[in-house]
């Protein structure tokens, strides 16, 4: 293993992806990260659990504005979709950062079309008592922003990063979000 190798793998063991449904705080030993600033993770990646329609990925995660964008791709390597998680941040306890995932999705096809996701669920993990409502609150409101950036036409900014990613180009070390 080179040393870039395990140095990647060092830092990839500082990041976790919490969820709630199904409970689980996983560490994203695996994932490869591509770049890195005060803005933004890009990493790449293989699926935790095998399925027949999705292989790998890459992943952008925006955690001052709350959500993480993904282009899912099959085993030949075609994308499926994009698919953007609604984020917040806690402190792990080594002193690695935990992605909790706050349940609502938005999947934006290749074709532009656009599906909000997993709102039953959210309201079914607040039912029993799993989730608070400051975080549903605060689920709604960036999958609201989320929604704002993709249809005022902004969302390629996302898709680009990660289309340029998949061919090893990797944004400008000072590269800011800036879509207001």
């Amino acid at each position: 293993m080179s040393n870039v190798q395990s140095e990647n793998q060092k830092l990839a063991s500082m990041y976790y992806r919490k969820r709630f449904l199904p409970e689980e705080c996983v560490c994203l030993k695996d994932d490869v990260i591509l770049f890195e600033n005060e803005e933004i993770l890009l990493t790449s990646w293989k699926t935790f659990r095998p399925r027949k329609d999705l292989a790998a990925g890459y992943s952008l995660y925006l955690p001052k504005q709350g959500f993480k964008v993904s282009k899912f791709l099959n085993a030949a390597g075609e994308l499926l979709y994009w698919y953007c998680d609604i984020i917040t941040t806690e402190s792990h306890p080594s002193g690695g950062t935990i992605f909790v995932d706050l349940l609502i999705d938005v999947v934006v096809f290749p074709d532009g079309s656009v599906r909000l996701l997993d709102l039953d669920e959210a309201g079914d993990v607040l039912a029993k008592g799993s989730i608070t409502p400051e975080y549903i609150s605060d689920a709604l409101k960036k999958a609201d922003r989320l929604l704002h950036v993709i249809y005022a036409g902004k969302f390629g900014t996302f898709t680009d990063i990660l289309n340029a990613a998949e061919k090893g180009q990797l944004p400008p070390s000072d590269w800011k979000y800036n879509l207001y």
